[in-house]
């Protein structure tokens, strides 16, 4: 891969490439992506950056103040694998042209400010990230909302719902049973071929692949593996990942959902994301504390653990977040630390002796985060633990279901709804903003955003299931 604009330039020549498309995310994190003739990129696009409209992106500037630049970051080339004329993408951080300075809402912008923060800070100066972002894989999705009628309907051909139905062909059976489509072999896994697709095609993109398998639920959950990285060019990754996903499967006649919980009483899909900090080329999460930490890593714990219902207005930042987040469900709603329990929302994972593989697993996060913004509020909330030296308090290592409901009042947990979430990060905002990393501008915009376009919509409308609740009242 391409590491300098020089060798962006030469690739562009050697290949013959004649479109150039320059890629960009919005604040609540949905690639944006403009395409250009190959002779409108030259060396100084790298610092000057590219014009464009920047009124019409969700969040961003008013339309008198609309012109704005993307500034390609030549680290992050590769070939479109999906485009019929041969298209070299790039992935953009944008600035303000009047100043030529970062534009404080960019989401990319704001994650390079987080990791820039850890270095002046002195505790560290690499802070590594590797999200496990979960998905499902669909036939067929309608869905409609009007004045009189609001409806959703999914499909797949591996739903256990449809062990009944008549199919094209016959039904072929091997429908994996609720809860129990992990690690299934074929025939029951029938999208082996399509996941191997999906890995191999983002390692041409520039991806480090590890592995892919069919995950918990029925109806085709899915998930790839793909290897950690510094925070930056994992939300990089995280990006490629979904795009990637969501085009080979249209191939395949498929559509993909990063949402969290699509389908009723069965598992929902979650981003379990992997954290841990290194400074000189070592690694600091390793020591001979608690499950194989160091102090560092406790108070990191502890910085996550406070600030988490504040945490998952960026982290968890739909209302359809929420429905995955139920306690009783194995959900990671308790938030507490455990080597072991799964409903704790901090895991240390089994790492063996190499102290560099020592790191901690945020589990609340899902894939409908901007990752940028995500990764940069975690790590914000991880050092303001060193910093202060938060106690994560006892980890929780007991079975949550034996616990007596005086016991398990006692452990704090996630907020129950997107505007709880939304609540609790305008009252606590100040570790990511008194380092200059989330400017209140961003936070605010952020807050009222999510209330005015998703919360309150959702309030207005009524639900279906309310209907057989209510309608003979």
């Amino acid at each position: 891969m391409p590491q300098t604009p020089q060798e962006v330039l030469q690739l562009i020549k050697e290949q013959d490439i004649k479109i150039i498309d320059l890629k960009f995310i919005d604040m609540p994190g949905i690639w944006q992506h403009c395409s250009f003739y190959y002779n409108q990129i030259d060396e100084s696009s790298f610092d000057a950056g590219v014009p464009f409209d920047g009124s019409s992106i969700r969040g961003w500037k008013a339309i008198n103040e609309s012109d704005m630049t993307m500034v390609p970051d030549p680290t992050t080339a590769w070939i479109d694998p999906f485009m019929k004329e041969k298209t070299l993408s790039m992935i953009c951080s944008i600035k303000e042209p009047r100043t030529n300075q970062p534009y404080s809402r960019d989401p990319r912008t704001i994650a390079q400010k987080a990791v820039d923060y850890l270095i002046s800070s002195g505790l560290g100066d690499v802070a590594f990230f590797g999200p496990e972002a979960e998905f499902f894989i669909f036939d067929d999705v309608r869905f409609d909302q009007t004045e009189n009628k609001g409806y959703y309907y999914l499909d797949s051909v591996e739903g256990r719902w449809n062990s009944g139905k008549e199919e094209a062909g016959g039904n072929l059976a091997y429908k994996p049973r609720y809860k129990e489509g992990y690690f299934p072999v074929p025939p029951t896994d029938t999208q082996q071929d399509m996941r191997t697709e999906m890995l191999l095609t983002m390692a041409e993109c520039g991806v480090p692949i590890e592995k892919h398998h069919h995950e918990v639920a029925t109806g085709g959950q899915n998930e790839l593996g793909i290897r950690f990285a510094t925070l930056v060019e994992a939300a990089d990754y995280l990006m490629t990942y979904k795009y990637v996903i969501k085009n080979v499967a249209k191939k395949y006649g498929k559509t993909v959902t990063f949402m969290p919980k699509p389908l009723f009483q069965d598992n929902g899909s979650g981003m379990h994301t992997h954290q841990s900090i290194w400074k000189d080329g070592q690694p600091l999460f390793a020591g001979d504390k608690y499950a194989g930490l160091s102090q560092m890593a406790l108070h990191y714990i502890g910085g996550l653990l406070k600030h988490a219902p504040a945490l998952l207005a960026i982290t968890n930042p739909t209302t359809n977040s929420y429905k995955r987040l139920v306690p009783g469900f194995e959900a990671p709603v308790n938030l507490a630390y455990s080597q072991g329990n799964r409903s704790a929302s901090i895991r240390i994972p089994l790492s063996g002796s190499n102290p560099k593989a020592k790191r901690l697993e945020f589990r609340c996060p899902d894939a409908t985060c901007n990752p940028y913004l995500a990764f940069a509020a975690m790590l914000c909330a991880g050092i303001d633990g060193i910093k202060n030296q938060i106690d994560p308090g006892e980890p929780l290592d007991v079975d949550i279901y034996e616990l007596s409901p005086e016991e398990l009042a006692k452990v704090p947990s996630t907020p129950g709804s997107l505007e709880g979430a939304l609540e609790a990060l305008e009252k606590d905002h100040a570790f990511l903003t008194e380092s200059g990393v989330f400017t209140e501008d961003l936070l605010q915009t952020w807050i009222s955003y999510k209330l005015d376009k998703e919360v309150n919509p959702m309030r207005l409308r009524p639900h279906p299931y309310e209907f057989s609740l209510y309608y003979d009242c």
